[in-house]
């Protein structure tokens, strides 16, 4: 092995994840909320207006992480009623998994019920994937390229992005969908074979984040089409991508 190579291995270390699966992340991640149930009316109302995209609601006190950005200020504010715990599981196929309730410390988990028979039938061993960046800031695709990387090696699962939509089993959508790239994501969703994948990844993509009720934005395509995988984060870890992935096609 040459000096260099060697000198790069000797301070880097082995680097291979070879359980996806069972990583637990550091306690500084941001992770899953817990909300204590005792929180009361006035504190309700503090972090509901601290919030930058309205994603706390009250009665029962809820934190909905397809708006969140994880920026943490409500725990700040709430220190002990609030706590966001390093778990990175975070995806789901239904829009309603993705809200926090005060009491609920219950994992995120797939809906089976909500699944289409087909995804896990035609997937299972691979699974082609488009990536159309919908007026993204670029975080979400960094983390998407970093879950094919030397560390989490994504394609040991069949799991890879193509070039072409009409090589592609699904779309993965990143950003809130900006009015000029509206008609664009159109077409690359109309050139994918059927039966295809729609994939969120990301707070943008989800609910359009702090970019929500802009006049610049245009959601309609997901007004009309079925969303199979809610992947939340601002961006998602590319461990929270992976293993969403592999829950949704029954790895």
């Amino acid at each position: 092995m040459p000096i260099r190579e060697f000198n790069i291995f000797r301070r880097h270390k082995r680097q291979y994840i070879p359980d996806l699966q069972a990583v637990e992340l550091t306690p500084l991640f941001r992770g899953r909320p817990v909300i204590a149930e005792e929180i009361i009316p006035e504190e309700e109302e503090r972090i509901m207006n601290i919030c930058p995209t309205g994603a706390i609601q009250s009665s029962p006190t809820r934190i909905d992480i397809g708006k969140c950005v994880f920026c943490k200020e409500c725990e700040f504010v709430l220190p002990g009623k609030i706590t966001f715990t390093h778990d990175h599981r975070l995806a789901a196929n239904s829009r309603e998994n993705l809200i926090i309730s005060a009491g609920d410390k219950n994992p995120i988990r797939l809906d089976p019920e909500k699944m289409r028979k087909e995804i896990r039938s035609y997937f299972k061993y691979a699974l082609k994937l488009r990536q159309v960046s919908a007026g993204g800031d670029n975080s979400a695709e960094m983390e998407l390229n970093a879950a094919g990387n030397v560390n989490f090696d994504m394609g040991r699962y069949g799991i890879e992005f193509v070039a072409s939509p009409r090589h592609a089993d699904g779309i993965v959508i990143t950003g809130p969908i900006s009015e000029n790239m509206s008609k664009a994501l159109q077409i690359c969703y109309d050139a994918i074979p059927e039966p295809k994948l729609v994939i969120l990844c990301g707070t943008d993509a989800i609910s359009g984040g702090i970019f929500a009720g802009s006049p610049s934005i245009d959601r309609s395509f997901l007004e009309k089409t079925h969303v199979d995988l809610y992947i939340p984060g601002n961006p998602p870890h590319p461990l929270t991508i992976i293993n969403g992935l592999l829950d949704l096609i029954g790895r």
